[in-house]
Parts: C-alpha cells; sequence; structure tokens
C-alpha cells in the first residue's frame, strides 16, 4: 500500500482555503484546523500550509506553538502571505516558514510546492525537474557561498549542476521549471535559476550543439554572482532603489567577472555575459556602456532571458508579470535589445504552451 502522508493546512478563512483544500487531497490527507490549534496530537503529520493573517496574535500563537511542540522535525511549513512586506517574510521565517508564498498563488502551485518538500513526485517529468533544480541549487548555493566569503570559486559543482537543467527542462519542460522555482523565496537564488531555466529553453529552441547548450547555461547559472557581495538591504529591498543604493547594485557585474578571474575562469563567453549582461545595443547599460558590435551574441541572448526573468519573478510583495506583458515590453525595447533575437525568443516561450 503507498505511504499517505497527512498535511494540515491552518486558516483562518476556511472559505477562503477550500481550493487549497482541494489540491493538498490531491498529494495527501489534509486536515483543516483554525489557528486555536495546539498541535499535541499532530506526531505523524508530514507538513503544514499557513493561510492565517500573520499580523493576528492568534496567528503569531498558533505556529510558535508549531514550532515549538515540533521542533527538531525539519517539518515543511509553507506560509502564504497576505500582506506584502519584507517584514512580513521576516516574520514568517521567525515562526518557522520553510517556504513562503503570495497568498494569490495558485492552490496547485501550493500543493506542488509541499509535494516537493516532502519529496512526493508523481511520475518521470516532475522528478527531472525536482531533481534538476535541487542539483543547480545546490551548485549555486556553493558558489554564492564561496563568493560571499571572498574565497576562490570552484566551477566543478556548477558544472556537474549542468546536465540536470538542460534535462529538466527537455524532459519535464519549461514550466515545471519555473513553477518548481518560482517557490524558492531567496531572490538571488530563484532569479539565477530563473535565468537557468529560459536559457536552456532559449538555447534548445535555437538548435544549439550540445556543447553551446552547455556553455551558455553554465554563464547563465553563475551571471549573477557578484550580487554575493551586495549588501542584503539593498539585493532584498521590496521598493524601488534610490540612487545610491541603484549605484551600488550596479556594482555587482564588475564585482561578478573580477571573483570569476580570481578563481580561474578562462571561458572569454561565460566572463562576457557575467560582466556585460546589462549591457545595451544603444550604449546606455553598465558598466562599460558597450554598444552595437562590441556586444556579443551570446550577451544578447542572455540579457533577453535575464530581463524577462525579472518581469516574471514571483515575490511574496509583488506579484508576477503575465508572459504577453513581459514580451511585450521586450519588444518595445527595440534599439537596446536585438528585435530579431526578442522575436525568437518569444517563439520558445510560446512553444512551452
Amino acid at each position: 500500500m503507498p505511504d499517505v502522508r497527512t498535511f494540515v493546512l491552518v486558516t483562518d478563512r476556511p472559505d477562503r482555503s477550500a481550493a487549497i483544500v482541494t489540491a493538498l487531497r490531491e498529494i495527501g490527507i489534509c486536515d483543516v484546523v483554525g489557528p486555536e490549534e495546539t498541535w499535541r496530537d499532530r506526531q505523524e503529520l508530514a507538513g503544514v500550509v499557513s493561510d492565517l493573517t500573520l499580523s493576528r496574535p492568534e496567528a503569531d500563537h498558533c505556529l510558535r506553538s508549531l514550532k515549538r511542540h515540533l521542533a527538531g522535525r525539519n517539518l515543511p511549513v509553507i506560509c502564504l502571505l497576505r500582506r506584502a512586506s519584507q517584514d512580513a517574510l521576516r516574520h514568517a521565517k521567525s515562526l518557522g516558514a520553510t517556504v513562503c508564498m503570495p497568498a494569490y498563488v495558485p492552490p496547485e502551485t501550493v500543493a506542488a510546492a509541499l509535494a516537493n518538500q516532502v519529496g512526493i513526485i508523481a511520475g518521470g517529468a516532475e522528478r527531472a525537474v525536482v531533481q534538476g533544480v535541487a542539483r543547480a541549487g545546490e551548485a549555486l548555493n556553493g558558489l554564492l557561498a564561496e563568493a560571499r566569503a571572498g574565497q576562490p570559486v570552484r566551477m566543478g559543482a556548477v558544472e556537474a549542476g549542468l546536465g540536470p537543467i538542460l534535462t529538466a527542462v527537455q524532459e519535464g519542460g519549461l514550466a515545471r521549471w519555473l513553477d518548481t522555482v518560482w517557490t524558492h523565496d531567496d531572490a538571488t537564488y530563484q532569479h539565477c535559476l530563473l535565468v537557468a531555466g529560459l536559457s536552456a529553453q532559449f538555447a534548445l529552441h535555437l538548435g544549439f550543439r550540445h556543447d553551446d547548450q552547455f556553455r551558455f547555461v553554465r554563464a547563465a547559472l553563475i551571471h549573477d554572482v557578484g550580487k554575493a557581495r551586495i549588501p542584503l538591504e539593498i539585493l532584498n529591498k521590496p521598493g524601488r532603489l534610490d540612487a545610491g543604493e541603484m549605484a551600488v547594485m550596479r556594482t555587482h557585474a564588475a564585482i561578478g567577472h573580477a571573483v570569476l578571474l580570481a578563481g580561474g575562469e578562462t571561458d572569454a563567453m561565460t566572463l562576457s555575459v557575467v560582466r556585460h549582461h546589462h549591457e545595451m545595443l544603444d550604449g546606455s547599460g553598465y558598466p562599460d556602456g558597450l554598444s552595437g558590435d562590441a556586444i556579443g551574441d551570446m550577451v544578447r541572448l542572455l540579457t533577453i532571458c535575464d530581463i524577462y526573468a525579472a518581469l516574471t519573478e514571483r515575490r511574496p510583495y509583488k506579484k508576477p508579470m503575465p508572459m504577453a506583458d513581459a514580451m511585450a515590453i521586450l519588444a518595445g525595447m527595440d534599439g537596446k535589445l536585438e528585435a530579431r533575437l526578442v522575436q525568437s525568443f518569444g517563439e520558445a516561450m510560446a512553444a512551452t504552451g
């Protein structure tokens, strides 16, 4: 008999949470409780979804009680955030949340996130994606930690994570990759994995040879390594950066280039992508103000993926932009981006269904 897991949805709005219950019951047993839950008789619990207004004292007490009674269990706890702010995200994390998601995400995405956390994988396609994200994420986390600590970055682990990215996008599809990556709330981690998946899809659509696919996705995964040395209060600021903060943020491309050089990176394309992925064809980009033919083809491709990822990312404090709107913005950047490549990227995205 298959192992059936029991989940709990804790909510102060059972009527609003009905669709979440339906989605969770596709992956196991789902009990629905209110914020008065004590958790004393929940030792067999596999995971929790909180759909509570965290600013209410009873919600805070409920989740602190959960954290206390099930300490040491490494229990997946997904918090659906109704208030869009970094303070709300930090509050949820302090209450034991392992994943934070906006309250408006589709119920199926919530269920998929919980399934991924507890290792429920429905089939080969899902397995390829979950394993691909895990392998690539592990490699990326190691790279960022080394860069943050001022240590030489080691590319061997990164390269071991590239095959799983391509396999995941080919076998599981880009949509599954994006849905899985969107369950992570660390901004840089999510963004780099999004860009890597988009780049894999773009490279496959363009018919790149395997070696070129590998090199392009490699560069995409590490393109923002310089952000490891940007202060977190700037990196994770939910609102618009002021002029001083933007100046600091814009140093990440040159910093990433220097980090790779110090680590012994010799691939010219990778170095160019990391340094120049914010350059624009009209010379308005940074850090070097390159224009026209001075910007290589791979950089042009990566820049499109990078901008699209930034527009469509999910944050607790920001709704994702629909694909059609994001593509309209890219199309409106004629003169900054190569129109022919933007059109091809749109075709690659449309091919994902």
